[in-house]
């Protein structure tokens, strides 16, 4: 696929190093040269320096015979205007904005192809915001993802010394779960590696361990791995930026929030904004001051600033001051990795929260979502199962039967509608259909419409996936 990326900042760079490995033809337009000398180094891009919003630029980029256009500029007005002009002068298919400007993100009118002509609006910040959001939730994982519309959840988290299941074989888990409750170690790193989870696998502590289950059964499989936490209630955000105002918002209420931010004039505008939150003029790395605002005593620091070594600082420096868990917002991939699992209990890339929504967008195939991993490095995606026997190689077939793609793994099956309970409405007892969570085992049979979540140790094997679950006319 011809694709063109507007932005070579972290969110295009990301986009870009995640679909340059696909074999898709890609250039990436901005205007710092900089930029696009550091990313044309390690990835095998086109670039061209120019203001993305002139058709000259455009025209030079190739869009003539483009087939998608990834506008993710800084500026919401140059990715509104490159998908006009994209659509209008070149008629390029599909055409992705990157869009920060609530007003814009909430009428759907303002989007459509006669007016700005975006055919998917991503929001980078709100992304990352519903991702710390879960986080906060679960303050056990280092990750947390959503499928099926919130049918199953995949949580991430570490192994720790006396877990139920730390020293013992993964199929020993059923044992204390009961029959009921079903769950999946969907993949399992161990040094950075992964490591295949067949049921005589031992798990480890310090173990980096994917879990899969039905959203209800979540927090019981998570006691097989974990000592249990208590709910976060209080929480302290360095950072009154866009991110660090959005999560604040979404806590009030129902959080006690502190927020640190150095500039005057913006501290006044969120608080203003914000009911309920205290707001501090200050450097969230002044330890007098966090010890003075009783950093011993929050349940979560996050650190959410726009400069990864004054979070990186903050965060270790609340860690030590007595906090239960910090999270750092790091652009750089290589410090997140370093940082994490040291004093820093999670390390967040938001250039890697926010692609997941575009790249199921780009990806061929009927896929319905992408959560990228481990910053990057795999992938879990939720594909949606069409055709029948004749025309797919998984429709009507068990899961034995597929030919084996190494480091994938079919996790989970969500049938739509296909379960059913009684229940008493309006003094009625009536049958009320939901989604039925399947665990799959060997013998299990793949059905049309299905969604199929699907774990990739590596990024490499997306593609052979993705090509297992298309439709295809020549097959029989």
């Amino acid at each position: 696929m011809k694709i063109i990326i507007l932005g070579a900042g972290q969110v295009g760079a990301s986009v870009a190093e995640a679909l340059a490995s696909e074999a898709n033809d890609i250039t990436v337009v901005d205007q710092s040269s900089h930029c696009l000398a550091q990313l044309a180094e390690h990835l095998d891009v086109r670039t061209v320096t120019g203001n993305a919003a002139l058709p000259s630029v455009l025209r030079s980029a190739g869009i003539e015979d483009a087939e998608m256009l990834v506008a993710v500029t800084q500026s919401d007005q140059t990715n509104l205007v490159a998908c006009k002009i994209a659509r209008g002068l070149f008629n390029v298919p599909t055409r992705i904005a990157r869009l920060r400007g609530a007003d814009f993100l909430a009428d759907e009118k303002l989007l459509a192809d006669d007016m700005f002509s975006v055919s998917h609006a991503i929001c980078p910040e709100q992304e990352v915001t519903d991702y710390i959001a879960r986080l906060i939730a679960f303050p056990e994982a280092l990750q947390v993802l959503e499928f099926a519309n919130g049918a199953v959840t995949l949580v991430c988290v570490r192994a720790y010394e006396g877990g139920l299941l730390v020293g013992k074989a993964i199929s020993t888990m059923k044992d204390h779960l009961g029959s009921r409750v079903e769950a999946r170690i969907a993949a399992i790193f161990r040094d950075l590696q992964p490591v295949d989870p067949k049921g005589d696998t031992v798990i480890e502590a310090g173990d980096e361990v994917f879990l899969l289950a039905a959203t209800r059964f979540i927090r019981p499989v998570l006691r097989e791995l974990r000592r249990m936490q208590k709910p976060v209630k209080r929480v302290m955000i360095a950072g009154g930026g866009n991110i660090g105002a959005r999560v604040a918002q979404a806590l009030q209420g129902d959080h006690e929030v502190k927020i640190i931010e150095r500039d005057p004039q913006r501290a006044e505008t969120i608080a203003l904004r914000l009911s309920g939150v205290l707001v501090l003029c200050a450097e969230a790395t002044d330890e007098k001051l966090l010890a003075q605002e009783n950093i011993d005593e929050m349940d979560m620091f996050l650190a959410l600033t726009n400069d990864d070594e004054n979070n990186i600082m903050a965060a270790s420096l609340a860690k030590r001051l007595g906090c239960k868990r910090v999270l750092a917002l790091i652009n750089r991939r290589a410090y997140a990795d370093m940082v994490q699992g040291g004093p820093i209990d999670i390390g967040l890339s938001p250039a890697q929260i926010s692609i997941g929504s575009l790249l199921a967008y780009v990806r061929r195939g009927d896929v319905e979502r992408v959560h990228s991993l481990r910053r990057g490095a795999a992938e879990a995606l939720e594909l949606v199962v069409h055709g029948d026997r004749s025309n797919s190689k998984v429709v009507g077939r068990r899961i034995e039967e597929l030919p084996e793609i190494k480091g994938a793994r079919i996790a989970a099956i969500v049938r739509h509608g296909k379960a059913a309970s009684v229940v008493r409405r309006e003094g009625f007892l009536v049958d009320e259909l939901f989604d039925e969570v399947v665990i799959p085992h060997h013998d299990t049979v793949i059905e049309a419409g299905d969604h199929v979540v699907v774990f990739c140790t590596r990024k490499q094997q997306v593609v052979q996936v993705e090509k297992l679950f298309q439709v295809s006319a020549g097959f029989f």
